[in-house]
């Protein structure tokens, strides 16, 4: 058992830090900006919850957040008040927020210059994978620090990898981020011309599921992509966080992602059909209008 902190409790980070109190057996302090959404998690799984970063921080083995963006976690991170201020020297740091490879590197350089280990761990699998403890962790940081923290991470993951130095995890992140938008896209213009052609849409996939074409998108979307709903699952505007992440990493490496600006285009009209909240599927509703 570890003394555990845990910041920011949104969709992801309330069932994770759940995870490593009841699954991992940790004693858990979280903090959360809404004070009553913490004391509620408090009252469900037995921790405790503290009114600021820095104490929920202090005394604390391992501080995980899990955070809207770059903003936001440098709000949490620095300051009096911030989770740096609260950690002791040897604690480590490990950050879930899907945010830039650029604030992970000087997250990890401000870290070592206080004694603390730093590991950026944003995560893939969603609200579901939140929820049932089985996310994807793509991991930055050193191996050693990284050994240390896997067992408590994994209270939450059904994968933990350590990519490579800090900044590594996000930056996989981003090709898992634009993998899943042309993939997201091509399903939807193939469900589209499907339905044109008037197909069976559940007879076509489950035949092209067990091939070539098949993925994790086309089993478990298909369905409610055809049906037209789109109430559930990753919001589009958090995808386009995503994707605006990648683009500018994009313009720092000199890489060229044209389907990918492409798709965020795309995700740009459906926010503007009014599904800023709808699940990426929703590409599908832009091709149907």
């Amino acid at each position: 058992m570890a003394k555990v902190a845990f910041i920011g409790l949104g969709v992801m980070g309330y069932p994770m830090a759940g995870h490593l109190k009841e699954k991992g057996g940790h004693d858990v302090t979280v903090w959360n900006r809404t004070s009553e959404k913490a004391a509620k998690w408090a009252d469900q799984y037995g921790g405790k919850h503290a009114p600021s970063p820095r104490e929920a921080a202090s005394g604390a083995g391992f501080v995980f957040m899990c955070v809207g963006n770059d903003d936001d976690v440098r709000s949490v991170v620095y300051g009096e008040d911030g989770i740096f201020a609260g950690m002791d020297k040897g604690a480590t740091l490990v950050d879930n927020t899907t945010a830039s490879a650029e604030l992970a590197r000087e997250l990890a350089e401000a870290a070592s210059e206080k004694g603390i280990k730093f590991i950026d761990a944003p995560v893939s699998g969603g609200q579901a994978g939140a929820e049932n403890g089985a996310l994807t962790v793509m991991c930055g940081g050193d191996q050693a620090d990284f050994g240390e923290a896997k067992p408590v991470i994994e209270a939450y993951a059904k994968m933990v990898g350590l990519m490579g130095p800090a900044g590594s995890g996000q930056l996989t992140k981003m090709m898992n981020q634009i993998c899943i938008a042309g993939l997201v896209q091509g399903l939807s213009e193939a469900i589209a011309f499907g339905q044109k052609s008037g197909l069976d849409i559940e007879k076509v996939v489950s035949v092209i599921s067990k091939g070539a074409a098949g993925s994790w998108q086309m089993e478990n979307r298909h369905k409610t992509m055809n049906e037209g709903h789109y109430d559930h699952g990753f919001a589009v505007e958090w995808m386009r966080k995503d994707l605006g992440i990648c683009l500018a990493e994009a313009k720092r490496n000199g890489a060229r992602l044209p389907v990918t600006a492409l798709v965020d285009q795309f995700y740009a009209e459906v926010e503007a059909m009014g599904g800023k909240r709808w699940d990426t599927s929703s590409l599908l509703a832009l091709l149907n209008r």
